[in-house]
């Protein structure tokens, strides 16, 4: 039991990191740890003529067994608006006054991050796939994404 709670206790590096994502989408992510192992990220993004605001919790764990790197795994949900120039949705009934469209939908992210010793810079890889549910069900597959963030003790 000691062991299983000194490996939590190592997964977190920093408590709050604030920084940009840039990857097909770009824009703003914040992370903040609740407990040793489990975070919060919020990430606003631009792309395609709008915006999109994603919420996520977050499961973290030592890689490797290297200090400062980190895996982590999770998921949430998502709220977005676009202009309809971009080819969806298909149906006229979908679109708000302005020509736009708003979706909502669920959120996976898988990936790497790692914390410089000794400098509060975290920088994360992660692919952040997503499925919109309104106004149509759509896959996004492309959330690759660098993130670079200053960390907060």
């Amino acid at each position: 039991m000691t062991c299983c709670l000194s490996f939590l206790a190592e997964a977190q590096d920093y408590r709050t990191a604030l920084g940009l994502r840039l990857g097909p989408s770009y824009g703003v992510t914040v992370k903040h740890f609740y407990k040793t192992d489990q975070a919060i990220e919020g990430i606003l993004d631009a792309r395609r003529g709008g915006f999109n605001l994603a919420v996520l919790w977050q499961q973290h764990g030592r890689a490797f067994d290297v200090q400062n790197l980190n895996w982590f795994i999770g998921g949430g949900a998502h709220v977005g608006t676009w202009r309809h120039q971009y080819g969806y949705p298909w149906r006229s009934r979908d679109l708000d006054r302005d020509g736009s469209y708003t979706v909502v939908g669920i959120d996976g992210i898988i990936g790497m991050e790692y914390t410089i010793p000794g400098a509060p810079i975290n920088i994360s890889l992660d692919w952040k796939p997503a499925i919109n549910i309104v106004p149509q069900v759509g896959f996004w597959g492309d959330g690759f994404a660098l993130s670079i963030r200053y960390a907060f003790k």
